[in-house]
């Protein structure tokens, strides 16, 4: 079979063994593919290998593909419903990145609360030296324990990031449609969540309901002292309006890896915001990681070619 890679350079800078694809068909590997040369790129393809090249009706209508996976855990960037009508198996890598980004959202929790950039600026421009005091606390620090966190969405990162929480004696509250018995995490609406939590954190997938979630209205339901992380996609927050509830100060501060467009917008405000954190979509991204989602991806093609799909999406 015919294997087209859209996206290679999204999930490698060539550090990464790619191999197990050649044993499975004929490989052929883009960097990155402009939309307007998607539809070409895979026309005569039986499989699309990509991670966020969008593959709906229009790049999909008159090729070949009858397999797409994903090396990612998201998938809204496929017409699942068009594909699932034209016998196209689409197959996602879950729970690939789970632990990477539960460990990215503690990096900002901690560097929130431990102040770890700010210090480390301070003792880089002279400030210790100068000190009169072996301890210079210039910046607050707080403890985590008996701190409220707020996970919204409980699938399995939710479930790691809960799991940390609890190590650091955390309280943890949830929201989710699918409640869960888990020791020592309480279910609760989403209103009371965010009245609640002293950090709230996002990760659910963008769907309609979650779309937008996160407006002007929410954050200022939120406390005045509450810091919001999202590790999970973009589309759930209106960035302008986390903009104006940072500047406004009607929340204290924000963790944020994920943009509706990405990646940044050459005029987005978002960097000069307010007590806010920026990473460019690396959460998932650990040698580690990326290592695991090339292993899922070359296995869910491997099932497929044997007659036996796994993580399929739109069954």
């Amino acid at each position: 079979m015919k294997i087209v890679m859209t996206d290679c350079q999204t999930i490698t800078q060539g550090d990464l063994d790619l191999s197990p694809f050649d044993a499975l068909g004929e490989v052929v590997k883009y960097n990155l593919t402009p939309k307007d040369k998607i539809h070409e790129r895979i026309m005569d393809a039986d499989a699309v290998l990509c991670n966020k090249t969008v593959l709906n009706e229009e790049n999909l209508k008159g090729t070949k593909v009858k397999y797409i996976g994903l090396f990612a855990t998201g998938y809204n960037n496929i017409d699942t419903q068009y594909c699932k009508e034209n016998g196209i198996t689409v197959c996602n890598a879950g729970s690939y990145s789970t632990e990477a980004v539960a460990q990215h959202t503690f990096a900002f929790i901690l560097n929130y609360y431990n102040r770890v950039a700010e210090y480390t600026n301070f003792v880089k421009e002279g400030g210790w030296k100068k000190s009169e005091t072996f301890s210079p606390f210039v910046f607050p620090l707080s403890e985590l324990k008996d701190k409220t966190i707020g996970i919204v969405g409980f699938g399995k990162i939710g479930q790691e990031v809960a799991k940390i929480a609890k190590a650091f004696s955390m309280n943890v509250l949830a929201y989710a449609r699918t409640k869960r018995d888990v020791e020592g995490v309480s279910f609760v609406s989403l209103d009371e969540l965010i009245k609640n939590s002293h950090i709230v954190t996002v990760h659910c997938p963008l769907n309609r309901d979650s779309e937008k979630m996160f407006d002007y209205e929410m954050f200022k339901k939120m406390r005045s002292d509450a810091l919001f992380i999202n590790t999970a996609r973009g589309g759930v927050m209106v960035e302008e309006d986390l903009i104006r509830a940072l500047n406004e100060e009607i929340i204290a501060g924000a963790g944020i890896d994920v943009l509706e467009e990405e990646p940044m917008n050459i005029s987005s405000t978002l960097p000069e915001a307010k007590n806010i954190m920026i990473t460019p979509h690396i959460a998932w991204a650990p040698m580690e990681t990326r290592n695991r989602v090339v292993a899922v991806a070359s296995t869910n093609l491997k099932n497929y070619i044997e007659g036996h799909p796994t993580n399929v999406v739109n069954l």
